[in-house]
């Protein structure tokens, strides 16, 4: 467990930057961490058998940014053993190979850093409002190229 004199620190960004996981997982160190957590989610180049182009993501960033911090307080009163914890989101394009969502916990031990970033990108993709318009090479309608579809974060994978 992180001792009492440990400042907790949380660090949540909507950014239209590319992330680094290098960077954001800098954030999160800590001496009296045993472990450091990841996830980085990035756009594949395929979905339902559509080639992906791009992705395109849209956020109202003061509400999503709030919404995180609430999650990462929830994530707090799940695992107390959570010492930094940072969640960065992109928004506008992001083409395939680029991160898009970078999620880092620090905690004094493995399992429940490990529990809590799977927990926080599960609730990111049902809590935070972000919206993702998948943009498509093929499968758009008969004589077209491509197509587009905008997704709501609304459900677990």
């Amino acid at each position: 467990m992180a001792s009492p004199a440990t400042a907790h620190k949380d660090f949540v960004k909507i950014t239209d930057d590319v992330i680094s996981l290098d960077e954001v997982a800098k954030l999160v160190r800590d001496p009296k961490a045993g472990a450091i957590s990841t996830f980085s989610g990035t756009t594949r180049d395929n979905f339902e058998d559509k080639e992906v182009k791009t992705l395109a993501y849209e956020a109202y960033a003061p509400m999503a940014e709030q919404t995180m911090k609430q999650l990462i307080n929830n994530a707090r009163a799940k695992w107390n053993d959570l010492i930094h914890v940072a969640i960065y989101h992109k928004i506008g394009d992001c083409p395939v190979g680029e991160t898009s969502v970078v999620i880092a916990v620090s905690s004094g031990h493995r399992r429940q850093g490990l529990e809590a970033t799977a927990w926080l990108i599960d609730e990111l993709k049902v809590q935070i409002p972000i919206w993702k318009k998948e943009i498509y090479t093929n499968g758009g309608p008969e004589g077209t190229d491509g197509g587009e579809v905008w997704k709501a974060n609304n459900t677990l994978p």
